[in-house]
């Protein structure tokens, strides 16, 4: 029990940080994908041909929702692109206009 104030000090730091992340976040008002995002989005779905830029697009907004493509090794492959793809396609739900319906 000699740690022990040093362990209370750490959660209570610990308790701080994970405070601080859980009030901040996104601005009001504030998108996760752009308007060229939305585009390319709304192209690679409706199967148009690849491009470089959509594709640069789509793993752009990818790495936004914490996809990490240049790890060597990655334990978590495909599970972790996946959780991406997921959270990328409820930011084009939310706030691409051309996904929502008419």
């Amino acid at each position: 029990m000699k740690n022990s104030p040093k362990i209370w000090r750490m959660v209570s730091a610990l308790t701080i940080l994970l405070a601080g992340c859980a009030a901040g976040g996104m601005p009001e008002g504030a998108t996760h994908l752009s308007a060229t995002q939305c585009r390319d989005l709304a192209a690679i779905r409706n199967n148009a041909p690849a491009t470089l830029e959509r594709n640069q697009s789509e793993l752009a907004a990818l790495e936004a929702a914490g996809y990490n493509p240049s790890r060597f090794f990655d334990p978590y492959y495909p599970d972790d692109l996946q959780a991406a793809q997921r959270q990328v396609d409820r930011w084009y739900q939310a706030e691409c206009p051309q996904a929502r319906p008419a």
